[in-house]
């Protein structure tokens, strides 16, 4: 049987729009599969955000910060986190009164200008956000590792020296959930009085101990062996 020679010659007349095709649909089908990443990523992120948002919640209901802030342990409460309203939410230390802020996250009167990360300094390292840079801090010496020279506290009596020593993970958690997971609440509060060093002096390693804490057991303390 004799072979036709057409097949071959159809064959090359049509492989170049079968490689057209083909280049188009490759570019085509890996956008489309990019895309889907891009999707999958977000919505990864967005849990992880709500779950972040979750813990940070847990923790600022657990560690009482409605007791000074407003709202007791009661999210739904009026006046939940957004500072003093009354004079009897105020605190008098010796000379000074001290007026806990809004924490809710409106731009006017809250801290809806700051960053998480000034949050995260704040509650790590007792700064004022309003006074502190957006940075890493790597230090705890004034001048150091991106530490203010001139350091400027938060007044007395937000027990920040404690809650310095929580993980970084909760420390973030409630940075997260007081700039994504509250509405913004507008209650201008007073600045707290205080002394002209910001009360650096109230501060020093010999009153609130040294961060990071010394390894455990110190000579006060038991081995767990």
């Amino acid at each position: 049987m004799r072979r036709s020679a057409d097949g071959p010659r159809v064959l090359m007349l049509c492989l170049p729009i079968l490689l057209v095709v083909a280049a188009a649909w490759v570019p085509s089908f890996s956008g489309g599969r990019k895309a889907e990443a891009i999707r999958e990523s977000s919505r990864r992120s967005a849990t992880a955000l709500q779950e972040q948002v979750a813990r940070g919640r847990f923790l600022v209901i657990s560690h009482d910060c409605g007791g000074c802030h407003g709202g007791g342990s009661d999210p739904a409460a009026t006046g939940w986190i957004d500072g003093v309203r009354d004079t009897l939410q105020e605190f008098h230390i010796g000379p000074f009164i001290t007026r806990p802020k809004n924490l809710t996250p409106d731009v006017a009167t809250g801290i809806g200008s700051f960053t998480e990360r000034q949050i995260f300094n704040s509650l790590r390292y007792g700064l004022r956000p309003e006074e502190t840079p957006d940075v890493e801090i790597t230090s705890t010496v004034p001048g150091q590792g991106n530490f203010p020279l001139h350091p400027h506290y938060l007044a007395v009596p937000m027990p920040w020296p404690a809650w310095r020593h929580m993980p970084d993970q909760d420390l973030w958690a409630i940075s997260a959930y007081l700039k994504n997971g509250v509405k913004p609440s507008r209650n201008q509060v007073r600045d707290s009085d205080g002394p002209p060093d910001f009360w650096a002096s109230e501060y020093t390693v010999a009153k609130i101990g040294a961060y990071p804490l010394a390894p455990f057991p110190t000579a006060k303390e038991k081995g767990g062996q």
